[in-house]
C-alpha cells in the first residue's frame, strides 16, 4: 500500500480536500494510506516549543532541529518507512513535476515535512537529506497546503485510482506538453455574450487520425504560446534525438 506521512504542526489539517473525491475513494478503500504526525509531541520542554530566533538576527522564527528531527526518527523507525523519500516543502525548493510525482507514485510512498514560519534549520535538512520542493513561484502561511498538492499528483496516478488509465497518459506535462482543449455536447452553444460557438468540425468527424493529428497541433501552439520555457525545453530535447 502507498503511504503518505506528513509532518506538521497542524495535523487537523489533513486529510482535508485529500478525503474527497478520487483521493478520498481511494483512502476509503484502502489503496493508499495517509498518516498526519504532529511535530510539536517531540518538543522538549513542557511549553511545546518548537521554534526559535534565528541566529544572525532577523525578522520571524525558525523551526529547532532537535523538535524536528526527533519527528522524523519516529517515522524512519515504522517498519518499511526508512527507505521512503522525506520531502521538504519549501518555496526555495526545486519544482515539483509531474515526473516527479509519477516517480513517487511508483514507489513506497513519501514523507512530507510541512514547514512553517521563516523555514526549517539547515543542520536538520543536511542530517536527514530533506529533498527540498516547490510547487511554485509563491510563498504560503506552511507547507500543508503545498503536501496536499503534492499527494493528489501522487495518489491519482497509482493503479486503479483513475478509471482510464489512458486519461493521465494524455494530460499536461506527461511529454513536455500542456492538454488540448476540450468540448463536449451540445455540439453549438451560444454563451452570455450572445456569441454562437461550434465545437471543431474535426472533433465530430469520425476520422481517428486526424482527431489524432489535431489535438497534437493544439496542444504544441498552447505549450508555444502559454509556456515558452516548455516549449524551449521541448524543442531542444527533440533536437539531441535527431
Amino acid at each position: 500500500m502507498w503511504r503518505a506521512t506528513a509532518l506538521s504542526l497542524f495535523p487537523e489539517m489533513f486529510p482535508g480536500p485529500l478525503g474527497e473525491s478520487l483521493a478520498g475513494k481511494a483512502l476509503k478503500e484502502g489503496v493508499w494510506r495517509l498518516e498526519a504526525v504532529d511535530i510539536r509531541r517531540f518538543a522538549k520542554d513542557r511549553h511545546g516549543t518548537v521554534d526559535d530566533a534565528p541566529f544572525g538576527g532577523g525578522a520571524g522564527m525558525v523551526m529547532k532541529p532537535d523538535v524536528l528531527s526527533a519527528a522524523l526518527l519516529a517515522v524512519a523507525e515504522t517498519p518499511g518507512m526508512a527507505e521512503t523519500p522525506k520531502l521538504l516543502l519549501s518555496p526555495r525548493g526545486a519544482p515539483f513535476t509531474q515526473a516527479r510525482g509519477r516517480a513517487l507514485a511508483a514507489g513506497p510512498g513519501v514523507v512530507l515535512v510541512c514547514g512553517r514560519f521563516e523555514g526549517v534549520d539547515e543542520r536538520v535538512i543536511e542530517a536527514h537529506a530533506l529533498e527540498e520542493i516547490s510547487v511554485g513561484d509563491f510563498v504560503l502561511s506552511g507547507g500543508e497546503i503545498a503536501a496536499m498538492a503534492v499527494m493528489d499528483c501522487c495518489v491519482r496516478l497509482l493503479p486503479g485510482v483513475m478509471g482510464e488509465p489512458q486519461s493521465a497518459s494524455e494530460e499536461s506535462f506527461e511529454d513536455g506538453l500542456l492538454e488540448y482543449p476540450h468540448y463536449t455536447r451540445p455540439a453549438s452553444w451560444t454563451g452570455p455574450d450572445g456569441t454562437e460557438r461550434r465545437v471543431p468540425e474535426v472533433l465530430v468527424s469520425g476520422h481517428h487520425g486526424k482527431v489524432a493529428e489535431w489535438r497534437m497541433r493544439q496542444r504544441e501552439e498552447i505549450t508555444r504560446r502559454r509556456r515558452p520555457d516548455l516549449w524551449a525545453r521541448r524543442r531542444t530535447a527533440t533536437n539531441e534525438e535527431k
